[in-house]
C-alpha cells in the first residue's frame, strides 16, 4: 500500500505548473546523500482515491499539477492513481518523481504529463544543476517524452 508522510504547494517542481507535491514513504532507491530520508521508511497515510479527493478538497482551485514525489516500490499503483486524476480532475496535470535510471514497463507514460527519473547523486548535483543524471520529461500526447530538463537551469544575463 502506498503511503504518504506529507505534502505542500511548491512551485518550483515542475516548470509553470503550481503543484500539489506528495512526499511518498517507504522509497526503495536509498540515494547516498538523499535530502528526504525520512521517506525511507513505511510510514505515513494511506494514499489512495480517498486522500487524493481530500486534496482536491482542500487545494484543487490553488494548484495546476500533482506529484508524486517517490512511490518506486509501487509503480503501478502511482500509475493506477494517475489515471484516477486524470479521469476525475481533467484540468490537473500528473507528475511523478521517481528514483530509478528508466521508468518500468508496466507504466503508461501517458497516464503522465511530467516525468522525472534517475538517483540523486550527489557529485552530479540536482535538477538545477547542469551536471545533473536526473531528468525531467514532459509526456506528449502520443507518448513522446521531451527532455526539459535545461528549463531549470539558471541562464546567463
Amino acid at each position: 500500500m502506498l503511503k504518504y508522510v506529507n505534502t505542500d504547494v511548491v512551485f518550483q517542481e515542475i516548470p509553470d505548473e503550481t503543484t500539489l507535491a506528495v512526499n511518498i514513504s517507504n522509497c526503495p532507491c536509498r540515494c547516498p546523500g538523499c535530502h528526504s530520508r525520512y521517506l525511507w521508511e513505511d510510514v505515513g497515510l494511506p494514499l489512495d482515491v480517498s486522500a487524493i479527493d481530500d486534496f482536491m478538497s482542500r487545494v484543487g482551485d490553488d494548484i495546476t499539477c500533482m506529484a508524486f514525489m517517490g512511490g518506486d516500490a509501487e509503480p503501478v499503483e502511482v500509475n493506477r492513481l494517475a489515471q484516477y486524476i486524470h479521469e476525475t480532475y481533467p484540468q490537473l496535470k500528473v507528475a511523478w518523481y521517481s528514483g530509478r535510471i528508466r521508468i518500468p514497463a508496466a507504466i503508461t507514460k501517458t497516464d503522465f504529463d511530467y516525468i522525472k527519473i534517475g538517483p540523486f547523486i550527489r557529485h552530479l548535483g540536482p535538477l538545477k544543476q547542469p551536471t545533473t543524471n536526473q531528468r525531467l520529461y514532459r509526456i506528449e500526447d502520443d507518448g513522446t517524452m521531451t527532455d526539459i530538463t535545461s528549463r531549470f537551469w539558471k541562464k546567463p544575463i
